[in-house]
């Protein structure tokens, strides 16, 4: 009976000892993501709209753009 005391002892040090290596691991960044953010630029999933600058000509509209009806506000 006291090896199970023992045994219950120990792994509860060992399960203390892997979540502090766990967190201090967290903390340093070790799962930050380095990789993806390289990858993902190589595949075309989505598409980027970029914002009209001060010194770019302005768009002309055409007929696929839908028409912005806006309500008559009643006073």
């Amino acid at each position: 009976m006291s090896v199970i005391y023992v045994l219950l002892a120990i792994s509860i040090i060992v399960a203390v000892l892997f979540f502090t290596a766990f967190i201090i691991a967290v903390r340093n960044g070790q799962y930050d993501d380095a990789y993806t953010p390289s990858v993902r630029m190589l595949f075309e999933d989505e598409l980027v709209k970029e914002k009209p600058g001060p010194d770019s000509p302005p768009k002309n509209k055409s007929k696929e753009q839908k028409k912005v009806i806006q309500p008559n506000k009643q006073e």
